[in-house]
Formats: C-alpha cells, structure tokens, sequence
C-alpha cells in the first residue's frame, strides 16, 4: 500500500458542523465578511452603484470578465509550457479552481462569496506567458534597463486599474495585489490597505523594492480565503496534470502525514481543516500538521515535477533569448516612433481601443520600458512564439513541443 493510501479523508469538527448549522438556521452574519456596501471605488460614478440585481461585487466580476486580458488565460500556462494536451490546466482552469475551493471555504465560513469570486477570477490578469518562468525572464530584463521589477500580482491590478479601468473597487484591487499564494503561511492575518493612496504605495513599492511582495496582506477576509486556496488549487492540480502528461507513473514520491496526495483529496482536506480553524475568527488559519504538510508539498512539487517536467526547464535558456530578443526588439521600435512595428499595430491601437480612456497620446506619455512590458505579459504562449518567429525569422530556436501525436509515432 502507498504511503499516502493511508491517509483518511477529513470531516468537519462535529461542534464545528453544530456551529455552522446552529448559527444558519439564526440568520448570523459574520461580523468579519466584508460587506457590500462599503466597497470603494476611485470614481463616484453612478453607473457603477450596486443594485438589487448587480450588487458591488458582482459588478467587478462582470467587469473582470469582459475585459480582454481575461480571455487570454485560455492560452497561457499554468505549469506545462511546450506540450499540446486538451486535458491539462491553463491559467483559464487555474483561476476557476481557485474561485471554486475559495467560495466553498467563505460559504462555509460565512464571507463575501462574490468578493471571494471577483478576486479569483482577476488576480493573475497580469501573467505573463510560460508561467513563472516567464515572469522571471521579463522580470530580468525590465530591471536591467529600470531597476523596478516585475510582479505579475502588481501587473493584474494594472490591468484592472489603468490598462482597462472599469473603477474596479479597491477591496478587489488589494485581494489581487496581495494574493501571491507563493508564499504559505499558517495563519493569514488582515492587512491594513483601507484606502487607494495606500494600495498606490504597496504597489509601487513592489516594483521599486524586491522584498516588498513577502510582506503582503490581504486587508479583507476574502482575500486572504483567496490566497490559501490559490496553494490549494494548484498543489494537487499539478500533480493530476504531471500524470496527465505521462511524466509521473503514480504518487509514491509524495508523502505527508495529514493532507493526502491526490488533488481530490487534498482540496478536501486542507479546505476542512482550515474551517475547522478559521470558523468566528479575525482570520484565516489552517492546524500546524496541515502547515507543515502543506510545506513538504510545495518542496515535493518542486523537486518532482517543477525541476523535472515543469515549466520550461529543458528550453529555459531559449525561452530567456526570446524574450530579450523581443524586449529589445519592442523597445527599439517604440523608441523610434515606428508605427509598422507590432506594438503600435497588436497591442497599443487594440488596447486603447479596448480601455474606454487611454488614447495613444496618454500611453505613449508613459515610460517606454512599461508599455513593452505591458505587451510581453499581456501575450498568450502561442502569441509569443508567434510573434518571436515573425521578428526574427533567421533565428533557429530549438524548442521542444510535445505535439498531440507523438505519442503514435
């Protein structure tokens, strides 16, 4: 028997259960779920007030999904870059997932399900192509002309807030800017971003200051709900999708002692027991067992599947090329003003046609090295590889793609 097999399914704490049931059948509203009449917007415009029918959350997700960044998920990796497969997970599955297991959590626990959905669905607007390992190469090369950085956290709330402001609240922005599930924590106390000066202030020092993305807070519960189960969605998913893919023959190599291995299982159990420890409190918490398994997990998935099949590892060199090739490339031709080069043609007439308010004259305004930015994250893998090839035709890139059938040759 595998080491995981014996490793039970979890069930709500029974005077947890009796809790939630009691405390349903009173009406009791949880005194920490944000509600929806303080939402807060830049702009006070009356098209954007909640009603019975759109209340102020629902309105961000509409927003959210009718922007075209949120199409682009389709086509844009979640783990495994080069390999044509139909059944494993694109950033359009990820961030669905992640507002499933999040609203069943907040449902439970008695929080803003629509705010939990409008920050699942929004906060990796800003990926860039190939995962992050695409986030590392752009990262790379902006700083090496600016000394900022880039954050594909930061870069979703730009998307939201001035690529394609739709006045988005804040409490959406700031679940967004926060979410980065990267970095597992046992306990997710709220931060204290309670107005847009604030929010300007993280987000820019995440540009300007690598550190800065580890001191993220969450200033909502939903958000930090969110957060959690951005990990959640993605550790066994991950495994599911390295089986998929016919790199990982079983889950053997996995072991813990609380959570289980599969990605069935492991939704459940962390979900469990995190409202078995977060039910009536100021925050959101998961037992020490489940933390420290939720920790060999991340190291697992590392050394199993990243390291090995993941990403872009055998192709990482090319894929840097790449996009110094295109970065520079996208540069020199904003530089000079020339209006044929993809940048003028594919991204800044289709975007400020798409923004409602930014014309090519208050976009051009900008630095240089963040419109080339914006046009490198906003690309799908296949429009990057695209473009690549069009550019520079001459060049041979020796990119591994597991195509549809080569399993029948």
């Amino acid at each position: 028997m595998s080491a995981h097999a014996s490793v039970p399914y979890m069930t709500l704490d029974p005077e947890v259960e009796a809790a939630i049931r009691l405390d349903r059948a009173n009406d009791w509203q949880n005194p920490h779920a944000f509600r929806d009449a303080d939402a807060l917007r830049r702009l006070d415009n009356p098209h954007d007030d909640a009603t019975l029918v759109r209340p102020a959350f629902v309105r961000d997700i509409e927003k959210i999904l009718n922007i075209p960044a949120y199409n682009r998920y389709a086509d844009k990796t979640q783990v495994f870059s080069f390999a044509e497969h139909d059944d494993i997970c694109r950033r359009g599955l990820h961030v669905q997932l992640v507002s499933r297991v999040a609203r069943t959590i907040g449902t439970a626990l008695g929080l803003n399900t629509d705010l939990i959905e409008a920050i699942a669905l929004s906060h990796d607007l800003g990926h860039t192509p190939f995962g992050h390992a695409g986030e590392r190469f752009l990262s790379k090369v902006y700083h090496a002309h600016t000394g900022r950085y880039f954050n594909h956290n930061v870069q979703s709330v730009r998307v939201m807030d001035q690529l394609y402001p739709r006045n988005i609240s804040l409490q959406t922005l700031d679940g967004a800017l926060c979410h980065n599930g990267e970095f597992a924590q046992q306990v997710l106390e709220r931060g204290t971003t309670a107005t847009f000066a604030q929010l300007d202030e993280l987000y820019e020092g995440c540009c300007v200051d690598e550190q800065v993305i580890g001191t993220l807070r969450p200033s909502t519960l939903e958000g930090c709900v969110v957060r959690v189960s951005d990990m959640i969605a993605y550790l066994g998913k991950d495994r599911s999708d390295a089986q998929a893919m016919g790199v990982l023959p079983d889950l053997d190599g996995f072991h813990t002692t609380v959570m289980g291995a599969g990605n069935a299982q492991i939704i459940n159990n962390l979900t469990v027991d995190i409202i078995n420890n977060s039910y009536r409190q100021d925050r959101i918490s998961m037992s020490p067992d489940m933390f420290q398994d939720v920790k060999v997990a991340k190291r697992q998935n590392y050394q199993i599947i990243y390291l090995q099949e993941g990403m872009v590892d055998e192709t990482s060199n090319v894929v840097e090329e790449m996009f110094t090739d295109l970065y520079e490339r996208l540069r020199a031709d904003l530089l000079a003003g020339d209006e044929s080069s993809p940048i003028f043609a594919h991204h800044i007439s289709r975007l400020c046609a798409s923004s409602r308010t930014l014309t090519p004259e208050t976009y051009l305004a900008e630095s240089v090295d963040q419109v080339v930015v914006d046009y490198l994250s906003s690309m799908t893998d296949s429009y990057f590889h695209a473009l690549h090839k069009h550019l520079f035709p001459a060049k041979e890139r020796n990119i591994h793609l597991r195509a549809y059938c080569d399993d029948l040759r």
